[in-house]
């Protein structure tokens, strides 16, 4: 079952944090299909938010066709937008934290990194090589 996680100074709105939070956890195959999400109620406890935020995210990926709702019974997984295996993503994480361990011994702090990888992201998908 996913955990969720707030960061208050993010800019990003609660709810939005959630649903990128299941969307990531969809594509790296932690979530899977069949899986129920936390309840409104666990969520609310864990985080100290209003329901009607959890109930929004819900929404939103019920809407997208990720999650369905069962009267009674929770909130549950319907597909994966995962484009790789786990396979893949385990090796391709490795590679990502020997780049990551390169870099701090560079010098490169964190802001350094998500700057650096956001360029050659968006470098990338330009190209069209992403």
């Amino acid at each position: 079952m996913i955990e969720f996680s707030l960061d208050r100074s993010s800019g990003v709105s609660t709810y939005l944090q959630l649903v990128h939070q299941v969307k990531q956890a969809l594509r790296l195959g932690t979530l899977r299909p069949g899986d129920q999400l936390p309840t409104a109620r666990e969520v609310v406890e864990k985080l100290a938010i209003n329901p009607n935020t959890v109930l929004k995210a819900y929404r939103e990926l019920e809407r997208e066709g990720l999650v369905e709702g069962r009267p009674g019974q929770g909130t549950f997984v319907l597909q994966s937008i995962a484009g790789a295996t786990l396979a893949d993503h385990t090796r391709l994480r490795r590679s990502l934290e020997g780049w990551v361990r390169e870099a701090q011994e560079a010098g490169l702090d964190l802001d350094d990194l998500r700057a650096l990888f956001n360029v050659v992201v968006t470098d990338a998908m330009k190209e069209g090589v992403a």
